[in-house]
């Protein structure tokens, strides 16, 4: 019973759910240029954030690989040269 109840209250939603700008843009053609707009957007965010990362690792890799030659061991502070 409440499953049938779900079922039309789901429908009737269905009804009266008219997105007038959606249909507009799907009849002339213009939803694919949105579409390849925002996949071209997700494009670009994914290809700028996998170039920081391998930035980031090479960093990593360049300072995990030099001695730790300009530090004091004792204080920690920097010495002078």
């Amino acid at each position: 019973m409440p499953v049938a109840v779900l079922m039309g209250l789901n429908a009737l939603a269905q009804e009266q759910n008219n997105i007038e700008m959606a249909d507009a843009l799907r009849s002339s053609g213009k939803i694919y240029v949105v579409v390849a707009v925002l996949v071209l957007i997700f494009i670009g965010i994914i290809i700028y954030l996998i170039s920081i990362d391998r930035k980031i690792s090479k960093l990593e890799k360049e300072t995990n690989a030099q001695p730790d030659s300009l530090h004091d061991g004792e204080t920690g502070s920097l010495r002078s040269e």
